[in-house]
């Protein structure tokens, strides 16, 4: 048995994603008091007596980089056992008990900069995960197996979506910042929530996009979608969206216009299939696909 005096610590850190041109992750550089050489770690620390492990993280992550972050759900818990390691200039039989969590920031959050004041971290940025894992960046074991054990959030979404004619024109609505394909047009339509039907999902969410009442009619078919990216919320996601196509009818004399505010759509339209097919008007491949079962 070690005669070091024994000390067990728990702290929360979190694995922070982003991709821009390349997948990138959060880290913050330790102290020359707690490491004379350049070493990163995650962003997080220590919980205080009674502190809620996620309350800390959220506390930690905005002392050590300024940033507001949301935390997942999922949790990985790490084992340390340093039987001789020292801390705060003591000599100690120190275990260590890391519970990473699965966190983002927004998508426009500032340059990240340590806040705290003699703290254990001194600069906070985002690196290339590549150089992360080819050992190019210095950073303590927990980053490696924190990584090791990542993986993106899976997301599935299952959407209602209405081809609306007018003569050959069809209606497309214009894709906002809250949206993850910003500018492209795309077909009125929007998520099932859970127990609802498509076709009411459908009149719902045209009502909301469009300001006009439709007729649901046949579901024409199927398209699905697979992607990973970062979503508008600043979360990096592995997305599955399975798409229902309804035809569907609305009034000659209707006047489509956005009515929701803030919405993930910020103009509706009439637009010509010539004008889908030149690429004047940008699409995502649910409409072509759509235009392509109603023509079949």
């Amino acid at each position: 048995m070690s005669p070091l005096p024994r000390r067990q610590r728990v702290a929360a850190y979190a694995v922070i994603m982003r991709v821009t041109s390349e997948p990138e992750v959060l880290l913050c550089r330790l102290a020359p008091r707690i490491s004379r050489s350049e070493l990163w770690t995650l962003p997080g620390g220590g919980l205080d007596h009674g502190e809620n492990p996620r309350d800390a993280l959220l506390r930690e992550i905005a002392e050590e980089t300024g940033l507001s972050a949301s935390i997942g759900d999922t949790a990985h818990v790490y084992s340390a056992h340093l039987p001789r390691a020292s801390r705060d200039g003591v000599m100690t039989d120190f275990h260590a008990l890391r519970i990473v969590y699965d966190a983002w920031v927004p998508s426009d959050a500032p340059t990240p900069r340590v806040i705290e004041i003699g703290g254990s971290t001194v600069e906070a940025a985002w690196h290339p995960l590549a150089r992360v894992l080819d050992g190019t960046l210095p950073v303590v074991a927990m980053v490696g197996e924190a990584l090791a054990d990542h993986t993106p959030f899976q997301l599935q979404r299952i959407a209602a979506y209405a081809l609306i004619r007018r003569g050959p024109a069809v209606l497309l609505t214009r894709l906002s910042r809250r949206a993850h394909h910003t500018g492209l047009w795309t077909l009125p339509g929007g998520g099932v929530d859970h127990g609802e039907p498509p076709a009411q999902a459908l009149t719902r969410e045209v009502a909301e996009e469009c300001g006009i009442e439709c007729e649901v009619g046949t579901l024409l078919g199927v398209h699905d979608t697979h992607f990973s990216g970062t979503a508008p919320s600043g979360r990096v996601e592995d997305f599955h969206g399975v798409h229902l196509i309804f035809a569907a009818t609305v009034r000659p004399d209707s006047r489509p216009r956005v009515v929701e505010i803030d919405g993930t759509c910020d103009e509706v339209a009439w637009v010509e299939p010539a004008d889908i097919d030149s690429g004047t008007v940008p699409v995502l491949d649910v409409v072509r696909h759509a235009l392509g079962l109603a023509s079949g």
